[in-house]
């Protein structure tokens, strides 16, 4: 065991999916959970923690740049508004931003969602060039604006530089103002790299890197392949938009013949086999059949509940995900909200509202039934996933992060409730 370097103490702490009383928490040189005693006095040496331990929350998909945006486009100008419209506004918005803004942008952000119980966040970030389109002297110039929030702020992140080379799957460029995004995949690992030994020279503890990509409508599936084989030994996370809109599952079943989840489970006609590795951002409209070939591979999804509200994306079949087992983390994606609580309260109304039933995410046989426990659970589970650790949680050999809150109200009380708790 590893020597402990500080002792904490809380009265309740949420250990193994349920409450424990008494618990004292070792942390070792590593900044890692070393040991965890439920039912023991506190130790003379111990920090006694006020109030109720949780561990913090993995935020599993974030655009730190959207922030900016949030709550300004509630306004409908014409006879329709949809995500394409919202879309073209935000790259209005992506076109403003220097690393100057990006920077405080992120670091209020990065604030705001410590505040919301969020300790560790993924940065889904295609945002690279100058407003030109022509790459910054410092190729990862906005990549180290987000770090560096990240470190100011405390928070945890993996950052996700994004494949991200077309505007559809007709459409072979980029759009005008989509300049900003350009990559291919050897500038995606270059970005990857440059970053890692970044933080590799400042020796930034809480700071990794894996790859995305936008979506299979953004990148095509030559691109996708290659750069599944450059990374296909690195235990780094890999993330992707899909299946968000109907607009793009019709798009890629006249492309391809097949839906979205569909093509990228059968390989894309590539040879790409998913694992755990891969994390699928929203997911939205996916059948039964795609929902099985992703439990087959062992992937995980993650929904972003208010982001795809907000965006009139619909709703997923979520009780399917989790009856296959499918690891479910969530995503606060373009910030309307940023507190993990709100996120799965919508994810329960949601399914409540087109199934007219209650606790439809509840599992009665765990967790006493509790439906918070149960999303919680499993947000905890897969985000830690999500961001590419093998440990997360109050565990041994977890990071030792954690939120207090000001009362041990139950899981349920906490989400459903809409108290005005601060973590």
């Amino acid at each position: 065991m590893s020597e402990c370097v500080k002792t904490l103490w809380a009265a309740s702490a949420w250990v193994n999916g349920a409450w424990a009383n008494n618990v004292s928490l070792d942390i070792d040189a590593q900044g890692l959970w070393s040991r965890i005693t439920p039912n023991t006095p506190a130790p003379s040496h111990a920090q006694v923690l006020s109030g109720a331990v949780l561990p913090g929350m993995v935020n599993a998909h974030s655009h730190a740049f959207q922030r900016a945006f949030a709550g300004l486009a509630e306004c409908r100008e014409g006879d329709d508004d949809d995500f394409w419209s919202w879309r073209n506004q935000m790259y209005g918005v992506a076109l403003k931003i220097t690393p100057e803004r990006i920077y405080a942008t992120a670091k209020q952000l990065y604030t705001e969602l410590k505040q919301g119980g969020y300790t560790h966040t993924c940065e889904f970030h295609y945002l690279h060039h100058q407003p030109s389109g022509a790459p910054y002297p410092n190729l990862i110039e906005m990549s180290l604006a987000l770090v560096q929030a990240a470190v100011d702020t405390g928070m945890g992140l993996t950052l996700l530089p994004v494949l991200y080379e077309r505007a559809g799957f007709t459409q072979p460029a980029l759009r005008d103002d989509q300049r900003r995004f350009a990559t291919d995949v050897h500038r995606v690992l270059a970005l990857r790299d440059g970053v890692r030994a970044h933080v590799a020279n400042q020796q930034l503890n809480n700071i990794s890197v894996g790859v995305a990509v936008h979506s299979l409508r953004a990148a095509r599936a030559e691109s996708i392949a290659e750069l599944w084989r450059a990374v296909k030994d690195d235990p780094a996370p890999i993330h992707i938009h899909i299946a968000e809109q109907t607009g793009e599952v019709d798009d890629c079943l006249a492309a391809t013949g097949q839906r979205p989840i569909e093509w990228l489970c059968n390989g894309l006609g590539q040879g790409i086999e998913m694992d755990a590795r891969w994390h699928l951002v929203h997911a939205t409209h996916a059948t039964r059949a795609e929902i099985d070939a992703v439990a087959k591979t062992g992937a995980g999804m993650v929904l972003c509940p208010s982001t795809e509200a907000n965006l009139g994306d619909g709703l997923t079949d979520l009780p399917y995900w989790l009856e296959k087992g499918v690891p479910m983390s969530i995503g606060s994606d373009s910030h309307v909200t940023r507190d993990w609580r709100e996120e799965l309260r919508l994810a329960e109304y949601g399914q409540r509202l087109i199934h007219r039933k209650r606790n439809v995410l509840a599992d009665p046989t765990r967790f006493g039934g509790s439906t918070a426990a149960r999303l919680f659970e499993q947000a905890i589970h897969a985000g830690g996933l999500a961001a590419g650790f093998e440990r997360w949680g109050i565990q041994v050999g977890a990071r030792a992060d954690w939120v207090a809150i000001e009362t041990d109200s139950s899981l349920d009380q906490l989400v459903f409730s809409s108290p005005a708790l601060s973590f």
